[in-house]
């Protein structure tokens, strides 16, 4: 399986890297049934087995990696006033590029 141009683009710019850090530093002592690591693709919920705390600390850990404490989080977790089922790395990694980050 191939990476994308979009997938090259987030891995170039450095924003990719630091999400995928921070999600294998908080999955690495979770005892997931998850091969071929996370990617781009990966779910949080579906594949990480997230639950509402560990977007929460999702969240934290990345304002401290990009010393950002404005970024509108419920713009990416919620649409027409309801919490989305789930979100992909790379939601994540396109919410970030669009913040400035």
């Amino acid at each position: 399986m191939g990476v994308s141009d979009a997938q090259t683009d987030h891995l170039q710019d450095g924003i990719a890297g630091s999400v995928l850090e921070i999600l294998d530093d908080m999955t690495s002592d979770w005892d997931l049934d998850f091969s071929g690591g996370i990617g781009m693709d990966s779910l949080l919920i579906a594949d990480l087995a997230f639950e509402s705390i560990d977007v929460v600390q999702l969240v934290v850990a990345l304002e401290e990696r990009f010393d950002r404490r404005d970024l509108p989080f419920e713009t990416l977790l919620m649409t027409d006033g309801r919490y989305v089922d789930d979100l992909a790395v790379h939601q994540i990694v396109d919410f970030l590029r669009e913040q400035g980050v």
